[in-house]
């Protein structure tokens, strides 16, 4: 049996994520990533079979779209959509960056993840 991986790097967002209601006003830069696995079909051609990375997309859109002030919610979140739209997922990885956070020093980004494995 093959394992598949359909995922999306790098899909960048502005938001309004941020524990401080000036981040909430202000927004920041977040670039998401989502991996799933999933036992692969022999009908390599059939999209009901996979996992359609455009719908990968939108559930990262409409989550980044709902302020939170925590990524660890949002991630949650982006992870609950996701499994919730394909209960056939073996595991999964969401993360977000997010970009040159405010705070002292010269930082690149901070990073949430959560995964899960059945």
């Amino acid at each position: 049996m093959y394992i598949q991986t359909v995922a999306l790097r790098d899909v960048k967002c502005h938001a309004l994520h941020g524990y401080y209601p000036e981040e909430q006003l202000i927004g920041c830069y977040f670039v998401v990533d989502v991996e799933v696995k999933f036992n692969a079909s022999s009908e390599t051609e059939n999209l009901d079979k996979t996992v359609n990375y455009e719908v990968l997309n939108q559930i990262i859109i409409d989550e980044m779209a709902k302020t939170q002030k925590l990524l660890e919610t949002v991630v949650m979140n982006i992870l609950n959509a996701v499994r919730s739209n394909y209960p056939f997922l073996i595991s999964g990885t969401v993360g977000i960056k997010k970009l040159n956070p405010p705070m002292q020093g010269e930082i690149g980004h901070s990073y949430v993840a959560l995964s899960f494995n059945v």
